[in-house]
């Protein structure tokens, strides 16, 4: 017996197409219902949906599985690499009287904001190719989070409705995030401003938009103006005591078990900060405060939210982490990762243009080199890697 429409192929392969497509009619009508109580007009439904049928890509998207989780080391490198913090800071003078405009109406800092643009779209270059409805859509009929994603298809529709975004802009991820911050249609609905003045809130096509209705949802995630996010700092040898977004003490419980401030002075902020290990206790670690659980709350990963921190900091000028991470094999920024890709093009691999996104074709090309020189083979992209394709390169 199937339990859940896991996926519109397997139930075609069940019940034959045909079935299949009375399922998915049934869902949409099921949706369509829901719609119209939320106040979608039925021209409006019924032109989204008109000849529409289920992405098939988008199931093994949902249903995918990354081969190995990524070391915050990579996560870091590939995010905040100074060809990011390079474009950052020319956006943060080309976008300079939007900006202060935004810190004057929301109290966010244009670091913070510029940072959340970076890594959320690379300034807007990277904001996703699939229509919204069509994935939303086909996630709202098939899966277990089927309700939830039924509530973001109806806030898509009220979009289109409102004309905010025009429907051949309104692209995005196959979860439904979109434009350039990349807001979740629900998240647009609530948050999103129109902050250029043209009568429209749209974060495509809009910097202006996409900048305030960060600067927005910043703010009322509990952002606190001229607050830092946090710092790093320094632990006493042997540090085994608590740690944790969450587990928050007072600077002075936290000066009691030893931790300094880099330079030695004593600690400061606002409030009760917890303490962030992300590598371990090994590893760099930060005091972060309650505009570090604003960022969090973007995207909840915590490793999510240090790459916007500490690409804030290095906007404002800062420079790397003080304290090494606990690997010696650190991760690579993009322009290294091209390097990669490119050196094995030329060992004779077919990865098209590099692109610095170490995809499934890259790391299968990592496999064949690693186990060719006798290497761990992993398909990571790691400096040990890259060294060792810089010197084969060398001895051809």
């Amino acid at each position: 017996m199937i339990r859940h429409l896991t996926l519109i192929g397997s139930l075609a392969l069940a019940c034959g197409t045909a079935c299949a497509d009375a399922r998915f009619a049934a869902c949409l009508a099921e949706i369509r219902a829901q719609a119209l109580a939320a106040g979608v007009e039925a021209r409006t439904f019924d032109a989204a949906v008109a000849e529409l049928t289920p992405d098939e890509s988008v199931i093994q998207a949902m249903q995918s599985q990354p081969e190995f989780k990524a070391h915050i080391w990579d996560y870091l490198a590939g995010l905040v690499d100074e060809q990011r913090v390079a474009d950052g800071k020319a956006r943060l003078e080309e976008w300079s009287e939007v900006l202060a405009q935004a810190e004057q109406k929301f109290g966010v800092d244009r670091y913070t904001i510029v940072a959340v643009w970076g890594v959320e779209s690379d300034f807007g270059r990277i904001m996703g190719t699939r229509p919204l409805v069509r994935s939303l859509a086909t996630v709202s009929c098939a899966g277990s989070r089927q309700r939830f994603f039924r509530g973001e298809l109806v806030a898509t529709l009220r979009i289109l409705q409102s004309g905010d975004v025009t429907p051949e802009a309104l692209v995005g991820s196959w979860a439904g995030a979109f434009g350039q911050t990349q807001f979740m249609p629900t998240t647009f609905q609530r948050l999103a401003v129109d902050f250029d003045g043209d009568g429209r809130r749209d974060i495509v096509g809009s910097v202006p938009d996409a900048l305030g209705s960060t600067a927005n949802y910043l703010r009322r995630a509990g952002w606190a103006t001229g607050a830092p996010w946090g710092y790093e700092v320094r632990l006493p040898a042997g540090y085994a005591g608590p740690a944790g977004r969450r587990n928050k003490q007072s600077l002075a419980q936290w000066a009691a078990l030893g931790i300094t401030r880099l330079d030695g002075r004593p600690l400061d902020g606002p409030g009760q900060p917890g303490l962030l290990l992300p590598a371990g206790a090994k590893g760099p670690a930060f005091l972060v405060f309650r505009n570090f659980d604003a960022i969090y709350s973007y995207n909840a990963a915590e490793s999510y939210g240090l790459a916007i921190a500490h690409l804030s900091d290095r906007l404002r000028g800062g420079g790397p982490f003080a304290t090494p991470w606990p690997t010696d094999d650190p991760g690579l920024g993009r322009a290294e990762r091209r390097e990669v890709q490119q050196r094995l093009i030329e060992l004779g691999h077919d990865l098209g243009q590099p692109d610095g996104v170490i995809g499934p074709r890259t790391q299968a090309a990592i496999r064949d080199f690693q186990s060719a020189r006798g290497l761990p083979v992993d398909g990571r992209a790691g400096m040990r890697l890259l060294r060792a394709l810089r010197e084969g390169a060398a001895k051809r």
